[in-house]
């Protein structure tokens, strides 16, 4: 569970949707988590079966991390869209947060390294207990993530209603600044694999 909340309480894409959308909800992130967890149940298991090879195919880390930087970088562009808005309120990001956590998931280069490294490691350990560690270990790291999640919304909820619109603008401003730089960053990194 420590080595699991290292990867869980990095920043990352899915830290800043969660706040952004915390804004609004203080349930959000128990709802990232779960689309979250829609994409690393089926990856823990095809690690298991043996499947962690595909993320060494050349082209395969390269083509996630453009797709996930053009993504975040248009959902970046839907916050600052909305903070312009007069009705902010209904401008706010429409994606739900589990489809948020579907995508920001799969067009994550790094959360896959992440499960092609210390993730997979992680997994064998746990699969020298038979099945019954396996899922063990797949729930304990899951609910890590539904903590760590849930929390992040409940405090940005708590936080824009204490302070007000004004907070909820800061908070959905910084959030699309961070998905900016994260969308750079993949989509550096990918290009940077292809051409070298």
């Amino acid at each position: 569970m420590i080595i699991s909340l290292s990867g869980v309480m990095a920043p990352g894409p899915l830290t800043a949707v969660t706040v952004g959308k915390g804004s609004e909800t203080p349930y959000a992130g128990a709802l990232v988590a779960v689309g979250h967890g829609i994409v690393e149940f089926p990856l823990m298991a095809a690690i298991f079966f043996g499947f962690g090879y595909l993320f060494d195919l050349p082209y395969v880390k390269p083509s996630i991390g453009i797709a996930g930087g053009l993504y975040l970088f248009f959902m970046a562009l839907n916050m600052f869209k909305s903070i312009k808005n007069e009705d902010f309120a209904a401008q706010k990001d429409r994606h739900s947060p589990v489809l948020s956590g579907i995508m920001l998931s799969i067009g994550n280069p790094y959360f896959l390294i992440w499960w092609a490294t210390a993730g997979a490691t992680l997994v064998m350990k746990s699969a020298e207990f038979g099945i019954a560690g396996l899922m063990l270990f797949m729930l304990l790291h899951w609910t890590c993530d539904f903590a760590w999640s849930w929390s992040l919304s409940a405090l940005s909820y708590k936080g824009g209603h204490f302070f007000g619109r004004s907070f909820q603008k800061i908070i959905f401003a910084a959030s699309g600044v961070l998905l900016v730089g994260f969308s750079g960053k993949f989509a550096y990194d990918a290009v940077k694999i292809l051409l070298f």
